[in-house]
């Protein structure tokens, strides 16, 4: 092999061209030579491009930096991972071969460095799309660079992720049900196309029912409800707020309302009306939903029901109306209570009125006596009732359906009829965890003077927290 040492080859006439060997030659450049360009070169591979290649893939693979690849989905999805440890100005395609990309996805896996900034991988999932991601750097990683619509490249669903609580589900969807103090702990939001906000049910503790003669209802714990949009994804209350909450990675304490007790939950005995107001029930939380205690229900001295998420209900002959949604929030969280019917004479007079609840004030014939009405919802994957308030008391007439606790809950009230037994006078406890609240307590009916005997009144019910959201 003959050899030519020159430092500089031109041609020989000004701005021609010098030709290295003829077609058919192979020039060769050994290992460790290095050829500077200060100008312009073409055909060299990509100039900002990429350099396709031929073979075409049909299998999942590692894409290499200046490559591009044509993708055959024919067989099934493939995964195309990109570079890992990529510098600026790497850059890879991608060409859906032959149009089967809408039924056999390619994703694009970002392999730890962002795509468009974002942590979640990409799915060209359209017929013959093709895209080309350029790295740019970590905080924007592979920007996405492409003759394709941008809608022809989708991000994978993603779904919130989280624990506590007792869990279940009802189709594609997750529900935490918290009956005690807990801890819902997010651990991933999701994204738009698959969750980012939670459906929620909040409902605090119902209030005590009022003792004497006659006493009051408790008011139900407030109602409070959000839905996420979600097509068919269940049957909300009517009281429901138009969206749901979002929520991040993070810890969210729960907080679930005990019910109001009473002043005595046991009989006692005495020659005039003993007893009292029945508490408030305690608030339940979560984020930045407050359900409000229902009020008491009035009895003994204390003849007003309380406010409350639901009002209490107003003891014997001129007890007044305890108020609901106290605070106030919208949509209400509860109903007020009913004042008691007055005079002197045989039932329905010198009754005691009912709680309200969470869709309805006490009603009820004669003289509000029943509690009010909760509300239903779907949100545990079945129709249930929560937030019901306690019924009131009648004197001495009537019977049990007179003073009913409203539906979710609510606990009865005393009724009797001349003579009746003891039992009778006892107001009924509101259902734990459903924000029931307690029924009033009343005179027993079958005797008067220094051993007349009066029933206690009911307790409220506890509370409940449920939360919601699409996890598949």
């Amino acid at each position: 092999m003959s050899e030519v040492k020159v430092n500089k080859i031109s041609p020989r006439t000004n701005c021609g061209t010098v030709q290295l060997g003829d077609s058919g030659d192979t020039i060769t450049i050994p290992a460790g030579a290095t050829i500077t360009n200060s100008g312009t070169q073409t055909g060299f591979g990509r100039t900002g491009a990429v350099d396709w290649q031929t073979t075409v893939k049909t299998t999942s693979f590692t894409a290499a930096n200046g490559e591009g690849y044509f993708v055959n989905t024919t067989s099934g999805a493939i995964t195309v991972t990109l570079p890992s440890s990529p510098s600026a100005g790497n850059i890879v395609a991608i060409q859906d071969y032959a149009g089967n990309a809408s039924t056999n996805n390619i994703t694009v896996a970002r392999n730890s460095s962002p795509i468009n900034g974002g942590t979640d991988d990409l799915t060209i999932s359209e017929t013959n799309a093709s895209a080309v991601l350029v790295y740019i750097d970590g905080t924007q990683g592979w920007k996405v660079v492409s003759t394709a619509a941008l809608g022809d490249l989708t991000e994978q669903p993603a779904f919130i992720e989280a624990t506590g609580g007792t869990i279940t589900t009802s189709g594609d969807f997750k529900i935490h049900t918290f009956t005690g103090p807990g801890t819902f702990t997010v651990s991933a939001v999701g994204n738009a196309l698959g969750s980012t906000k939670v459906s929620y049910m909040v409902v605090a503790g119902g209030g005590g029912g009022g003792a004497g003669c006659s006493g009051g209802g408790g008011g139900a714990g407030g109602f409070r409800e959000g839905k996420a949009s979600c097509a068919g994804c269940y049957t909300a209350s009517p009281i429901v707020a138009p969206d749901g909450l979002p929520v991040s990675a993070q810890a969210y304490p729960i907080t679930v309302g005990g019910g109001g007790p009473t002043p005595d939950p046991s009989p006692f005995t005495g020659p005039s009306a003993n007893g009292g107001r029945g508490a408030s029930g305690s608030n339940s939380v979560f984020s930045s939903i407050t359900s409000a205690g229902g009020g008491g229900g009035g009895g003994g001295s204390d003849v007003n029901g309380l406010d409350g998420g639901s009002g209490g209900g107003g003891a014997h002959s001129s007890g007044s109306v305890g108020s609901g949604n106290v605070p106030p929030v919208s949509p209400p969280q509860g109903k007020n209570g009913a004042t008691p019917n007055p005079g002197t004479g045989p039932a329905p007079s010198d009754s005691g009125g009912g709680g309200g609840g969470a869709t309805a004030c006490a009603t009820g014939a004669p003289s509000g006596r029943q509690g009010g009405a909760g509300a239903t919802t779907s949100i545990n994957g079945t129709p249930t009732t929560f937030a019901g308030g306690g019924g009131g008391t009648n004197r001495c007439g009537g019977s049990a359906s007179d003073t009913a606790g409203g539906a979710g809950g609510g606990g009865r009230g005393g009724f009797g009829s001349r003579p009746s037994p003891a039992p009778e006078s006892r107001g009924v406890n509101g259902t734990d965890n459903t924000g029931g609240g307690g029924g009033g307590g009343k005179p027993q009916c079958a005797s008067s003077g220094p051993t007349r005997t009066y029933g206690g009144a009911g307790l409220g019910g506890s509370g409940i927290v449920i939360i919601r959201y699409k996890y598949q």
